[in-house]
């Protein structure tokens, strides 16, 4: 797809950031020129545009901030990929929407015990845990109503651990920005290589503390009962579809 036109939503992001330094040529517009909220705004700038592909990686994505903000929450996950869903049908492209692990419960509970390998693709999700994981499941569903879309769930930190603490009884997949983006990326390249709907790209299993000291020694233990809002236990992904498919997609 290298000659393919890209327009990517939340180019000032964490992930957003990124995908743009491994992927010379994607336009990456503003707030200014893409505001989620302006439905109209956006399917006329896409039409000067002109995109092959659409990459939604803009959202909110506080999840503490989400419980209080709800509207705010909302209008961005969920009214706002509605309309780069409407935009991007208006002009033709397909859609690469950017989820998350979230859109899963995350139980380690007797009745629900985490099987070893996580969520797979095609596992129900739900239900869920917390509102900011409300509005991107409702995200998801908004935007597999647009043919052709690929849903890629993934979990990033930023390059480094932002947090003085982190928990020891969260279990996730989730892995650092610069090593989850250039995997999205290659991903969005190959993108009509891909004979799936939905992608899980991530990392192995591991305890949110395990992650952090990776990149912060002396991050302090904690537990997920400080972060004030209900976070999941274990919301690691199955990603064995993405490893059996990478090294197809190589050059």
């Amino acid at each position: 797809m290298s000659r393919t036109r890209i327009v990517l939503t939340g180019g000032s992001g964490v992930l957003g950031s990124e995908l743009r330094q491994l992927m010379p040529g994607v336009e990456a517009p503003p707030h200014a020129e893409l505001d989620l909220l302006q439905r109209e705004q956006i399917v006329e700038r896409l039409r000067s545009y002109r995109p092959d592909v659409v990459v939604h990686a803009a959202a909110y994505t506080d999840v503490a901030a989400a419980e209080r903000e709800r509207a705010s929450c909302w209008n961005v996950n969920v009214a706002g990929t509605r309309a780069i869903v409407a935009a991007t049908r208006a002009v033709g492209a397909r859609l690469v929407h950017i989820s998350t692990d979230y859109v899963f419960y995350g139980d380690l509970s007797k009745e629900h015990p985490a099987r070893g390998e996580g969520y797979q693709e095609d596992d129900p999700p739900g239900p869920v845990r917390n509102y900011y994981a409300l509005s991107k499941l409702a995200a998801e569903e908004v935007a597999r109503t647009l043919p052709g879309t690929l849903v890629i769930r993934t979990s990033f930190r930023p390059r480094a651990w932002p947090y003085p603490v982190a928990f020891t009884d969260v279990f996730t997949s989730q892995d650092y920005v610069d090593v989850v983006a250039p995997e999205i990326a290659l991903a969005i390249r190959e993108l009509d290589r891909i004979p799936f709907d939905t992608l899980h790209v991530a990392t192995e299993r591991k305890s949110a503390f395990e992650l952090a000291r990776r990149r912060r020694p002396n991050v302090r233990a904690g537990s997920k009962h400080e972060a004030g809002v209900e976070l999941p236990d274990d919301i690691t992904l199955d990603v064995s579809r993405w490893r059996e498919l990478r090294p197809k997609l190589r050059p």
